[in-house]
Parts: C-alpha cells; structure tokens; sequence
C-alpha cells in the first residue's frame, strides 16, 4: 500500500532516489533533512509500506504568499489588494523507476489534501508552484494550476474557500 510519510532520515534512505533531475536528487540527498530541522520547509516521501525505506517520490511545502496583481482578472476580484497568503509546493519529484504510474498526479493530491487541513488552523488561499522547466509547467497546468501574469513558471492552485 503506498503511503505519504513525513520524511524520516534514519528510516529513509535519500541516497538511493533519483529522478533524473540533479537539482531534484540534491535537494533530498543533502537539503531536505537541514530544511525540515529549520522550519524552512516540511517534506513528506511516498513509500509503499511493505519497503518503507524505499521513497517512491516526495514533496516540500512551505507557507509562502502571491501578490493579488499576478493572479487571473476574475480571481483578483474576488481578492484584497495586497499580498495572498499561499503554500508553496517547493519541490516534488517521482523516482525515476516509477514513472508514467501516477505517482505525481498521486503526490500533488497528497499536497493538496496537506494544505486543505492545514488551512483548517491558517489561512491560505493557494497552492503555488514554480516550475522547473516547460514539461513541469505542462504537468502543473494540467492538474489546474494557473499561470502568474509576470512569472509564467510560477503557478497558483485555488484552494476553494
């Protein structure tokens, strides 16, 4: 059964994920663990349960905000005129073994389903996201996601009121 775990380094082992993306693949060998000591980011790893040692793909979330002005014309409406609270889907990845199985569709709900609980207690509006390249923006968009005015990698999710 496959699971989303908060990342644990002595139960996961980071070493052996790779997605193909070396900026992807450093930030969980060397950085996931030192930012999630300092609060600077959470980051939770989908394993199947019966290897749990084994990451399958993982995500970060952050708090984050959006100015009103980079959203759409009929979101801004509806919106004050002053900076957004957000999440920020910092990174998110699927091991390169695993692909074209759903895993990230599988990952952006998992983060989805984190930021709605999590806006239970704070207040967010969105999801946003800053894509690594024209195939992550393509990805992002086709789960919803929307593109700011001035920075066209970085996306926004409504998360609803």
């Amino acid at each position: 059964m496959l699971e989303d775990q908060l990342l644990d380094p002595h139960r996961h082992n980071r070493q052996s994920f790779t997605c193909g993306v070396a900026e992807l693949d450093e930030y969980i060998h060397r950085f996931a663990v030192q930012q999630s000591k300092k609060g600077i980011a959470v980051v939770r790893v989908l394993v199947d349960t019966d290897v749990p040692e084994s990451i399958l793909g993982y995500y970060s979330l952050s708090a984050a905000q959006i100015d009103v002005i980079q959203m759409d014309e009929r979101t801004q409406r509806k919106l004050p005129r002053y900076p957004v609270p957000c999440f920020r889907l910092g990174r998110l990845a699927t091991h390169s073994a695993h692909r074209r199985r759903g895993l990230g569709r599988l990952l952006i709900g998992c983060a989805v389903e984190r930021c709605l609980e999590a806006k239970k207690q704070v207040a967010a509006y969105a999801l946003v996201v800053d894509a690594k390249g024209e195939r992550a923006k393509a990805f992002y968009e086709h789960y919803g996601f929307t593109s700011c005015r001035d920075h066209p990698m970085t996306l926004y999710l409504s998360l609803g009121t």
